[in-house]
């Protein structure tokens, strides 16, 4: 079993910024010894994961099939495909679901119809949760204690001038969120990114998704946007709260 955690951990080490790594640069992200990282390499290349050219490894499409077991699993697509393309064409925006792992939010489901962003996503982004409206949503659905170890394990960095990262603010802001039911957020995560969420209940009540509609500063400032949108938000809340009460999968995954 540690030799499936170090294999993850290779496949990992692998991102949009850093998509070919040698054997010494895999043993560097990974913290693992070069001789481990090669065996994980071996391995992974053996089984259809990643291959090797010249002196750099390059993850494989394979790879795309655990990320989809996820989602196939959760039946994600075929429950939100719909309601999002739906709120993406009556905004002339992006719209998108996600759910909380960790520190970060990771976008399980998206639709677009702008495609020229500051800061494009797709399914499988993770972002920082405190930065971004679908963020405080999920950690406003959070318990005390919860919350409590997010604060105690979250890297608050300055992503811009805007971006809130003092705990105190943050909790005042989370507490906002949880009073007014959304969340607004405008040129934390990136210059140019403005976005209003709302959360995704399970059966009992309970936030296990967020829901968010986006668009650029330069058109729309957060205030606006929250008031022209949020009507249309609340309405897809409604719809995918129903229809997860049908296949709880991602209700139940978001619990854990």
């Amino acid at each position: 079993m540690n030799g499936l955690a170090k294999g993850l951990e290779v496949i990992r080490a692998f991102t949009r910024e850093r998509p070919a790594l040698t054997l010494t640069q895999v043993a560097e992200a990974t913290a693992l010894t070069p001789a481990t990282a090669r065996r994980c390499l071996l391995t992974l290349e053996e089984l259809g994961y990643v291959v090797r050219h010249e002196r750099s490894y390059l993850l494989r499409p394979r790879v795309l099939e655990l990320g989809a077991a996820y989602l196939e699993s959760m039946n994600v697509e075929s429950v939100t495909k719909n309601y999002l393309e739906e709120l993406a064409l009556a905004t002339n925006d992006s719209a998108a679901l996600a759910v909380l792992d960790g520190t970060d939010i990771v976008y399980v489901a998206r639709a677009s119809v702008r495609t020229v962003m500051r800061l494009e996503a797709h399914v499988g982004t993770r972002l920082p949760a405190y930065c971004t409206s679908m963020g405080r949503v999920l950690l406003a659905g959070l318990s005390a204690a919860r919350l409590d170890r997010y604060f105690e394990s979250a890297r608050l960095e300055k992503l811009t001038e805007q971006t809130v990262v003092e705990p105190r603010r943050l909790r005042q802001l989370i507490d906002e969120c949880r009073t007014k039911g959304h969340a607004a957020v405008e040129d934390e995560l990136a210059y140019g990114v403005v976005a209003v969420a709302v959360p995704v209940y399970d059966q009992a009540g309970r936030v296990v998704a967020a829901v968010n509609s986006s668009g650029h500063s330069r058109r729309v400032h957060a205030p606006r946007l929250a008031k022209e949108r949020l009507p249309l938000l609340r309405e897809t809340s409604a719809k995918l709260t129903r229809e997860l009460a049908r296949g709880p999968g991602l209700a139940l995954a978001a619990q854990l």
